[in-house]
């Protein structure tokens, strides 16, 4: 069951927009989905399972490593090169051009998809969202981080106190230290602008809001966390 729950759309002019925000999602690590295969009736031990699925992920990353592409019933995979090249006799520069990966479902999650049942809930989160994410410099929406360039991240409830160290824009990794911003442009409960730390290694990484501000005057004991849901990678 999808639980969803309705949000004013800040995208568009009209304030009669909603969009549909996904409620109480649970994630399911690596270990939980062995245990859920096992409870299947698996002949292979939990070990096993592991192994196998260890060798499975390394050989899927050195086929994409290699260029090429993997289609399984799960999931399709594509590469794709973003940047100008200049003239025909120009190369790929990893200054100027990036290697994107795009991923598509396979078969058995499209019929996943037609099978999804929703429930609508009623929405008493306080936390900040983000909706959108603007990288200034190349003008891409909710995919690049150019480092050392302005960032503009489009919600509600993204206001925050600076003097705070625990509340702020935070760019969070996928393994590794998070790193906060610490030069704010522009800091309202809609809108922030920050600059992005120049020294923000290459990769993906996620990018969360913490405030203890909740409306236009109340603060919150707790700190409140909104993350937008897509990595971003840092160019």
């Amino acid at each position: 069951m999808l639980k969803y729950c309705l949000r004013e759309n800040l995208l568009t002019p009209d304030e009669n927009d909603y969009m549909a925000q996904a409620a109480d999602v649970r994630s399911f690590s690596l270990d939980e989905i062995i245990d859920l295969m096992m409870q299947k009736g698996s002949t292979l031990t939990k070990a096993d399972t592991k192994a196998v699925l260890q060798v499975y992920g390394e050989v899927v990353s050195a086929l994409i490593e290699d260029g090429s592409a993997v289609n399984t019933p799960l999931m399709n995979t594509a590469l794709s090169i973003t940047g100008t090249f200049i003239g025909a006799a120009d190369s790929f520069d990893k200054k100027r051009h990036n290697i994107k990966l795009n991923l598509t479902p396979g078969l058995l999650l499209k019929n996943a998809l037609t099978k999804i049942k929703c429930e609508k809930t009623q929405s008493t989160d306080t936390n900040p969202y983000i909706t959108e994410v603007t990288d200034i410099v190349s003008g891409k929406v909710n995919e690049l981080l150019s480092a050392g360039g302005v960032v503009q991240l489009v919600g509600a409830r993204l206001k925050f106190d600076p003097k705070d160290a625990s509340q702020g824009i935070f760019f969070v990794p996928e393994a590794g230290a998070e790193v906060r911003a610490a030069v704010i442009a522009e800091n309202k409960p809609a809108r922030l602008m920050a600059i992005i730390p120049a020294d923000l290694k290459a990769g993906n990484w996620y990018i969360e809001v913490r405030t203890k501000i909740i409306g236009s005057s109340q603060k919150s004991k707790s700190l409140k966390t909104g993350r937008f849901d897509k990595p971003l990678t840092r160019t």
